[in-house]
């Protein structure tokens, strides 16, 4: 509270954060974790360096959050899709939009996950990829073994889990490595559509 009894409000404290968050992911995207300073991520942000600390800690505290984001919006994602009712075909096809949707909004942190996870070693700190890149197989797995057991779709269950993850992984795929091969979300729906129709056995038309 100052002086005259007015109580100051902070406005500022969310945007400095999203500042900070959109910098870093750019950075770390484009240089690695190793290569980037926190210099650079201020600077593009447009703050100062006690800033990055008092809400991040560290270049290291900045990379996790970032991580961490990513993988609490689409855990939140599967776990609504996971509580879905109705048909499997149904199901899936809101899982790939939200996971494709989700790519679209935290592009820079899926190109960083990408060269981390594939890439040589970055001197990253570790994170666990695995635990939802386990989490996504299990629940696709999930939803196409419910389709069968309804007598929706046919044929086996790895091969379709794997048929529908790949064509999610090569759409997010084109968007970061040569995006104007890539499709928008009504593109994306109809690959969708014809891997699901291959599943129902209705062919590819």
């Amino acid at each position: 509270m100052g002086r005259t009894g007015v109580v100051r409000r902070e406005p500022t404290g969310k945007k400095v954060r999203e500042k900070l968050y959109s910098a870093a992911a750019r950075i770390f995207a484009q240089k690695g974790y190793a290569s980037a300073t926190v210099h650079e991520i201020v600077e593009m942000a447009g703050v100062t360096k006690p800033a990055l600390y008092y809400y991040f800690g560290s270049k290291e505290g900045v990379y996790k959050a970032i991580l961490e984001k990513g993988f609490s919006d689409f855990g939140a994602r599967m776990d609504a899709v996971d509580r879905m009712k109705g048909r499997a075909s149904l199901r899936l096809r809101r899982l790939c939009q939200e996971l494709f949707a989700l790519s679209h909004e935290h592009l820079d942190a899926v190109r960083l996950m990408h060269s981390i996870f594939y890439g040589p070693p970055q001197g990253a700190p570790f994170f666990d990829f695995d635990r939802v890149l386990f989490r996504l197989h299990d629940i696709v797995r999930k939803i196409v073994r419910q389709g069968v057991r309804s007598g929706e779709f046919r044929g086996s269950p790895e091969a379709m889990t794997l048929a529908v993850l790949g064509a999610c992984n090569e759409c997010i795929d084109l968007e970061l490595v040569h995006p104007e091969m890539g499709v928008d979300g009504a593109g994306f729906g109809r690959v969708i559509d014809v891997v699901l129709r291959g599943m129902e056995g209705k062919g590819g038309r």
